[in-house]
């Protein structure tokens, strides 16, 4: 508990360093430039074919008439905005946190431990290959996840349950490696996750739901179409700044365990006995040797 705390007062703590600021534009340019373009070819066509699904579907003309009915008609015209931006919301987290570890992650966990953990070996455990195709497959095995558990979001307690879970065990595996791919062995490497996973798992998941608190952006978005160009950045800054908070408190919180890992004296050796005398040989004559 004293490492979880302590390294989550010193990302919090470091999140406010320039360094870290500056860096957290990078992703958020390459991110608004991909959201807006695809914004500006796609999103009419996917509203309208959004509608066409609602209006074609009985059940749904039920709740039109009865929305029109109680004088709510109007939230009719929020509904596919909302249903296409919640159903873009996991892609978009998804590719923000691909994005901070790639552009972030990296340079995050450098400036960690070289304010903190300069005397730290570089055994260098994991390459820059073996990092993209680790995330890749994590984000592949989150995908699959978040596909089969979808029936169960409608669940009204699973909801709140099942996404960041999910964030949370893909933030895990994505940052951890990063924080570590450097400075440890792949022997060490896997130590840390053996021992530490709870806690590890459980800074997952709290930034996984940190990283709920855009979704309202998006809601408003949605709701204040004027100010939707203005809200989509900050909506991505704000994903961008939690991962980046997620990435310095696995840095801290790994670099420290690695720490006190090479700190332990090493494991005494397993005992075995000493081996017997040999056996003395009888001379020619069949006598023992005096």
């Amino acid at each position: 508990m004293t490492l979880f705390l302590d390294s989550f007062w010193r990302a919090v703590a470091y999140c406010l360093h320039p360094r870290v600021i500056a860096l957290s534009f990078l992703p958020l340019v390459v991110m608004v430039v991909l959201s807006l373009g695809l914004g500006y070819f796609y999103w009419d066509a996917t509203l309208e074919w959004v509608r066409g699904l609602l209006e074609s579907s009985d059940l749904m003309k039920s709740v039109w008439a009865w929305l029109q009915g109680v004088g709510a008609g109007s939230l009719k015209t929020v509904v596919a905005p909302l249903i296409v931006i919640f159903a873009l919301t996991p892609l978009i987290v998804l590719l923000s946190l691909l994005m901070v570890a790639i552009f972030m992650g990296p340079a995050l966990s450098a400036l960690v431990a070289e304010r903190r953990f300069t005397h730290l070996e570089r055994k260098r455990g994991g390459s820059l290959a073996t990092s993209i195709a680790w995330s890749l497959g994590s984000t592949a095995l989150a995908l699959l996840a978040l596909v089969i558990s979808l029936p169960l979001w409608l669940v009204p307690p699973l909801i709140l349950i099942l996404p960041p879970l999910i964030w949370g065990w893909l933030t895990y595996r994505v940052m951890a490696f990063d924080a570590l791919s450097e400075y440890a062995s792949t022997e060490e490497r896997r130590e840390v996750f053996r021992r530490h996973r709870p806690w590890l798992l459980g800074i997952g998941v709290l930034t996984g739901y940190l990283g709920a608190a855009p979704s309202i952006v998006w809601a408003s978005g949605a709701l204040f179409a004027a100010a939707f160009v203005i809200l989509v950045p900050l909506a991505i800054w704000i994903y961008t700044l939690v991962f980046a908070f997620a990435s310095l408190w696995f840095a801290h919180y790994c670099l420290a365990a690695l720490e006190r890992l090479r700190a332990e004296p090493p494991p005494a050796p397993p005992y075995s006995p000493p081996a017997p005398p040999p056996l003395a040989l009888a001379d020619d004559t069949g006598n023992p040797p005096s």
